[in-house]
């Protein structure tokens, strides 16, 4: 596993050829101090691991990695089924004027869809991550105040990616000199 900033991993993530509504994610507290965990998972793309923090406020600070070049039975077990409560998405903003008033126009045109018809929550975050051109989103297991037991399954699995990134990350939190997180 090659360790990188944790942007990097993102922008790997949104840059694959692949269809963006089947990732996956698993995410919550670290297990071993401040910040989250959080497993970002395609059928075809692998199985990237991120660890962040908040540097403060306004500043996120990570590393990552991949640590699957596929999604096998076991790690599939361990992710959130597609029609589960939580979502995700991965988004950059509009590259100009122009495809941001493409993507207005998109993006209203499925709203008025939705609010004339009954509609479930997960269809209409599925509608807008399209009519956004999200490269990926899906289902997520999240835990704000803790960790899904989902997310110690695979950090279990990949003990040895979880004990390089915590070490990584470790040595990021001493050098922005951070003792504790913000709530």
């Amino acid at each position: 596993m090659r360790i990188r900033e944790w942007q990097d991993v993102l922008e790997d993530v949104t840059e694959r050829d692949v269809d963006p509504e089947d990732w996956r994610a698993v995410a919550g507290d670290r297990a071993g101090g401040v910040g989250e965990d959080m497993y970002l998972a395609h059928p075809r793309a692998g199985v990237f691991f991120l660890k962040t923090y908040a540097k403060n406020p306004f500043e996120v600070r990570g590393v990552g990695g991949r640590v699957a070049r596929k999604v096998d039975d076991e790690l599939d077990s361990f992710l959130p089924e597609r029609d589960s409560g939580g979502r995700f998405a991965v988004q950059s903003p509009p590259e100009d004027e122009a495809q941001a008033e493409t993507v207005g126009k998109r993006l209203e045109t499925v709203l008025e869809t939705h609010a004339d018809a009954p509609t479930r929550p997960q269809d209409l975050f599925d509608d807008v991550m399209e009519a956004m051109g999200s490269p990926a989103f899906g289902p997520m297991e999240y835990d704000q105040y803790d960790r899904p037991d989902e997310l110690d399954d695979l950090s279990e699995r990949f003990e040895e990616a979880d004990e390089l990134l915590h070490s990584e990350l470790e040595d990021l939190i001493e050098t922005d000199e951070v003792d504790r997180g913000f709530m």
